[in-house]
């Protein structure tokens, strides 16, 4: 990867040193079948950076594994912020990776949506100051490994937020305006039964989904930026012009053939 080329938003493990399987904490739940500190590595981590169970991760009891995305932040900072050192080569390799790893997903997390709200006709009128906050976050993650810990990531990502959700209001000024209060940034809608609802256009952001009918449902235009779709039953829904749709949250839901997809997500291999 060429130190100057524009950010690859989709993790590519070939070219990372199983950063998520040491740097990241694991706690003992439903989502992982074992306790492991930060700077451990998983016990599954084979010598060659590859993942042990990979295929039985959710077998094994590893399904939060299943659901996370570095957003290329991992091969980021393996072949770029550290020029493909490992973290094995020593151990001051090891503790200053550890360190910037989290913080450069956090940024690759922002370029993800930034390069989503560019590409949204509607967010024309800011399109501007959209293109600089991205051009900004790239150059935040070309910091040098020893100046990570001085970068205000959570000022940055303020005013990248106030961004976001200025596209998201344009984008969803199109759709039909949504008058059920429940459906709210941050909604507590666990276990929700809603299937085949319309839910063009609501504000869904940050809304606890958890376990959620949506058999069916049109969420065309609903923003779903930070929304938790564990088990969530999308079967059929449609998410095609849905706003900020991660990855991540659909390998955390349930869908099927028919649950309609943005071009730019997969669906995935579980469903």
């Amino acid at each position: 990867m060429s130190a100057n080329a524009p950010s690859d938003l989709r993790a590519d493990c070939s070219n990372c040193f199983g950063l998520c399987c040491v740097a990241l904490a694991f706690a003992k739940s439903a989502d992982f079948a074992v306790d492991k500190d930060a700077g451990e590595p998983c016990r599954n981590l084979l010598a060659d950076h590859r993942c042990g169970i990979h295929p039985a991760l959710r077998a094994k009891g590893f399904t939060g594994c299943t659901v996370f995305d570095c957003f290329g932040a991992g091969q980021k900072t393996s072949q770029v912020t550290f020029g493909g050192e490992s973290w094995r080569d020593s151990t001051d390799t090891a503790k200053r990776m550890f360190a910037v790893f989290p913080v450069m997903r956090q940024l690759h997390e922002l370029l993800f949506y930034l390069t989503e709200a560019v590409a949204l006709r509607a967010a024309k009128p800011i399109r501007a100051d959209l293109l600089a906050a991205l051009e900004e976050t790239e150059r935040m993650t070309r910091t040098g490994p020893d100046a990570f810990g001085a970068l205000d990531v959570a000022g940055h990502r303020e005013g990248v937020n106030a961004l976001l959700l200025r596209a998201s209001e344009l984008a969803r000024a199109g759709a039909p305006k949504q008058k059920n209060k429940r459906f709210r940034r941050g909604a507590d809608l666990i276990g929700a039964k809603l299937a085949g609802v319309d839910l063009r256009g609501a504000n869904l952001r940050g809304a606890y989904l958890i376990g959620a009918d949506l058999h069916g449902a049109d969420l065309r235009l609903a923003d779903l930026i930070g929304a938790d779709f564990r088990d969530a039953d999308l079967r059929g829904a449609d998410l095609t012009e849905s706003l900020f749709l991660t990855q991540a949250q659909l390998n955390a839901a349930k869908g099927d053939a028919r649950t309609r997809l943005p071009a730019a997500l997969s669906r995935p291999s579980h469903w």
